[in-house]
């Protein structure tokens, strides 16, 4: 059934297909770096890989979790920019265990598309992101996990534009760094990134959308902890004496702005985002994301939250903040070449570039501020984190020809 091959890329398909299918979900609660030891194997494939197509002073760093190697300058071109390209190894929040990837052929652009025995369909209906792909192959999820290719086809396209270009030195270029590391999906995997280590002028994390997706501007992140003390009595003689945790839960939601979610906002809009909730009468605890662009409306809703605790209950509700990222473009925007670099070679190999922000972040986010300017490529994903994930191998062909140009154009 996964017999459909690149053309072009011959291997393209059957190395994302044996990335997808290994298990590297990511662990918020684990504390360890990386956070899970899946993540650890997972590294030390695809090490042993990198080294069989030809990159050298493969390493793996026990400290990041981040497996490095360099693709050599071709003659003569040892002097030019470094180029990197990084993807993550770990996979979302979400089943990812047994992952059996399906391919759909010559996609019509119209049918739902039945996700292996679930009961769940991919319906234009509901996706019509689905219509942008007829004429296309596609690999979906059975129904039952996530796809990964947020970000293993980001990790499998690296992979075959390293080796394609090991195999064709006639293309001349300057040396490529090539990055693979953990957790991104729980906002820590950067935290550790070695950029000394890593060593290139400029890099792209291969880790968004649709093609011809670049992206080189991200929200401001926050998480807010609230946790809320109550009083439990009986309630029968609770009048003026309870204090139920669950309810100022529900009230301090209600006070935020509801048009201020993520379901309704788009663009260039913050949200308040409610991750989880629970407790009972005594205690409470609710979990929110806070984003925004720029620092200023960061620190403006969370402001509005902080006024909502005061308002409902004086002391009984306490915010823990913590900042997760800031929008990488306050970066990039120091040196746009970067950006004219990407779009040239997307023109050349094709594809028109769409430039939008990022509703979310990358380790570019983190990576930039460190001294790597590092901005977003697409990489094919659609409906991600999900069991919705589908991916286009046309697409995924792209991207693939968008890094190979990148470093041929980088080296001109």
């Amino acid at each position: 059934m996964m017999a459909t091959k690149s053309a072009k890329y011959p291997e393209l398909v059957g190395r994302f297909i044996g990335y997808a299918k290994t298990e590297t979900r990511s662990d918020e609660k684990s504390g360890a770096t990386p956070s899970t030891q899946t993540q650890v194997a997972f590294a030390k494939a695809l090490q042993a890989e990198m080294a069989e197509i030809g990159l050298i002073n493969v390493h793996y760093l026990e400290k990041n979790g981040f497996v490095i190697g360099t693709l050599p300058a071709t003659p003569g071109l040892e002097g030019k920019r470094k180029v990197g390209f990084i993807a993550h190894m770990d996979t979302a929040d979400f089943s990812a265990v047994n992952v059996d990837p399906q391919l759909v052929e010559s996609y019509d652009g119209a049918s739902p598309i039945k996700l292996g025995t679930s009961g769940y369909v991919l319906d234009p209906a509901e996706f019509a992101n689905l219509r942008n792909y007829a004429g296309q192959n596609l690999i979906t999820t059975d129904g039952t996990t996530l796809l990964g290719a947020d970000d293993k086809a980001g990790i499998a396209e690296i992979m075959t534009a390293a080796a394609y270009l090991a195999k064709h030195p006639e293309i001349g270029h300057g040396e490529v760094r090539v990055g693979f590391g953990p957790d991104e999906e729980i906002g820590v995997g950067a935290d550790k990134f070695d950029v000394r280590d890593f060593n290139a002028d400029f890099a792209f994390t291969v880790d968004g959308g649709a093609l011809g997706d670049l992206n080189y501007e991200t929200f401001t992140a926050a998480q807010v902890v609230v946790k809320i003390e109550g009083k439990n009595v009986h309630p029968g003689t609770a009048k003026d004496v309870m204090v139920n945790a669950l309810q100022l839960a529900n009230d301090f939601h209600a006070a935020l702005p509801s048009a201020e979610r993520p379901e309704r906002t788009s663009g260039y809009d913050g949200f308040y985002h409610l991750t989880s909730m629970d407790g009972k009468v005594d205690a409470a605890k609710m979990t929110y994301i806070v984003r925004d662009f720029t620092d200023e409306a960061l620190e403006k809703r969370l402001g509005v939250m902080k006024d909502a605790a005061a308002r409902l209950s004086g002391d009984r509700i306490r915010l823990e903040i913590k900042y997760q990222y800031k929008n990488m473009s306050e970066v990039i925007k120091k040196d746009m070449s970067v950006i004219a670099l990407a779009e040239a070679a997307m023109r050349e190999v094709g594809v028109a570039p769409r430039i939008a922000p990022i509703r979310g972040g990358t380790d570019g986010s983190k990576l930039s501020y460190m001294g790597l300017p590092t901005p977003n490529l697409f990489a094919g994903g659609e409906n991600m984190h999900g069991r919705f994930e589908f991916v286009s191998i046309e697409t995924m062909e792209k991207a693939v020809d968008t890094i190979v140009k990148i470093v041929e154009l980088n080296a001109k």
